[in-house]
């Protein structure tokens, strides 16, 4: 079967995506409970009301099935263990690079992973520029020589794959979405084919950036 895959923002409509709110709450009870699409890696502090909070909500309207902490997990959930198993199950990463995000262990630890697991993963730089990410001493100082080893190779990984920039500031953040969850889509088409496109078929998600019939 063929599919059409007009832009996604362009698709992205109340008349199209109709929520209600019983049925909105079971597909988070889903989301929860099902492997995740898109694993999101990010600081907090800097982001989680932001870009990567609302990049969640985008990509979960859309039908997919992202990974949040703040969302994703709840009281009593070992902290290692939901993220590792997320990382582990996910298609694809999302790491959201922000100034403070390299003092964070948990951060980097996540980051790391997903790289040993040769997982495909879209950086988005924040406020930040790729050469100013490197492992600060707060970080430093409470780890082993392996772990730093670990966390080094992995920023030096994700700096040099090709990613997003954004200027929180200044930046258009309908622009900035639309782009974000086109590069998530199509990384997820290049990693999963055929599956991916049964899933879209099956939630109405339609494709990015192209008008004709795959």
């Amino acid at each position: 079967m063929k599919h059409a895959i007009p832009a996604l923002a362009k698709n992205f409509a109340v008349s199209t995506y109709k929520v209600l709110r019983p049925q909105t709450q079971t597909k988070s009870m889903n989301i929860c409970t099902r492997p995740c699409d898109v694993f999101i890696n990010h600081r907090g502090i800097d982001t989680k009301r932001t870009v990567a909070g609302l990049l969640y909500y985008h990509l979960s309207r859309l039908g997919l099935r992202p990974f949040l902490d703040s969302k994703n997990m709840k009281p009593g959930d070992n902290l290692y263990n939901k993220i590792d198993t997320a990382i582990h199950s996910c298609k694809i990463g999302v790491a959201v690079f922000s100034p403070r995000y390299c003092e964070s262990k948990f951060c980097l630890h996540e980051l790391a992973l997903l790289m040993e697991t040769r997982k495909r993963v879209i950086p988005i730089f924040c406020d930040v520029k790729p050469s100013e990410l490197r492992v600060t001493n707060l970080v430093n100082g409470s780890c082993s020589a392996l772990e730093l080893q670990r966390y080094e190779a992995a920023l030096q990984e994700a700096k040099f794959t090709v990613g997003l920039t954004f200027d929180c500031a200044n930046g258009d953040w309908s622009e900035f979405l639309q782009t974000a969850s086109d590069a998530v889509l199509e990384n997820l088409i290049e990693v999963e084919g055929e599956k991916v496109l049964d899933e879209i078929d099956n939630n109405q998600i339609y494709l990015p950036n192209d008008s004709k019939k795959l």
